[in-house]
């Protein structure tokens, strides 16, 4: 994960990203991202976003497209992002 942290904006509230997996493909970089709110009403919350940058860096606004042969290293990426990790385990866990 990148040590820097990234910040975002909704109309609903703002805050930081708090943990991020994110692989590089030859067309895209997919990324999940941690979304912790810290300002607006939804202040105190998380939430989990499933983004992607080009290959410049920049953010891209469309929706994820990834792989199956790239959710491997996917897998391998969230393994440095605990929180988002155990998170996203509620997806499949029943």
């Amino acid at each position: 994960m990148n040590e820097t942290k990234k910040s975002f904006s909704y109309h609903w509230g703002s805050g930081i990203v708090a943990e991020e997996a994110q692989i590089e493909t030859p067309h895209h970089m997919p990324t999940i991202q941690l979304l912790e709110f810290t300002e607006g009403p939804a202040a105190g919350e998380k939430s989990i976003r499933f983004c992607q940058y080009n290959l410049k860096g920049r953010f891209m606004r469309s929706p994820l497209l990834i792989s199956a042969d790239d959710l491997g290293e996917m897998r391998k990426a969230l393994d440095e992002s605990p929180k988002l990790k155990e998170l996203l385990r509620l997806l499949v866990a029943p």
